[in-house]
């Protein structure tokens, strides 16, 4: 709940991100008087930083060890056969 509070915000509705459609930007206080320019510029850097979700970078990193740890296993599976049939 927000009382008698004023704040500016900043709406960049062109992220050109394919995971966020739109982003609100609050604005410190001491801030609000700076070039809407600038401010949308710095918004806009911010928003460039910001990578794909925690959830799908998870999912990522999992299969990313599934594969690794399934290639480990088969390399060792490979060398253990090759070591029994000499």
């Amino acid at each position: 709940m927000i009382k008698g509070v004023n704040r500016q915000v900043i709406e960049i509705t062109e992220t050109q991100s394919a995971y966020y459609e739109r982003a609100l930007l609050v604005v410190k206080p001491e801030y609000a008087q700076a070039e809407r320019d600038l401010l949308e510029k710095e918004a806009r850097r911010v928003l460039r930083g910001m990578g794909a979700p925690s959830s799908i970078k998870r999912r990522s990193r999992v299969l990313y060890w599934s594969v690794r740890l399934g290639a480990a296993a088969a390399v060792g599976a490979g060398v253990a056969a090759a070591v029994l049939l000499l």
